[in-house]
């Protein structure tokens, strides 16, 4: 459940940079939200890890938290970009 509650947050949190920023300002603010989001997740493996959890346990789906809503930012940029 806690993973579902991450993705949906991390994912509202793409949408909400790149609909609330100006069409010129859209590339920091994608890369500002990936940078936020891999610090939330970095706090969030940390958590993991001192509630006894191994690195090899926790990665694969830190991997997922991180990467599908920093793609999905990038891929909407990417077709913002293009399309405007």
């Amino acid at each position: 459940m806690r993973t579902l509650i991450l993705l949906t947050v991390g994912l509202a949190l793409a949408v909400f940079a790149l609909r609330f920023a100006p069409a010129a300002q859209r590339t920091p603010a994608v890369v500002l939200f990936t940078l936020l989001w891999l610090g939330i997740c970095a706090l969030n493996l940390r958590t993991g890890l001192s509630h006894g959890y191994t690195l090899a346990e926790e990665l694969p789906i830190h991997a997922v938290l991180f990467g599908v809503p920093a793609a999905a930012a990038w891929l909407a940029w990417w077709w913002l970009r293009r399309a405007g």
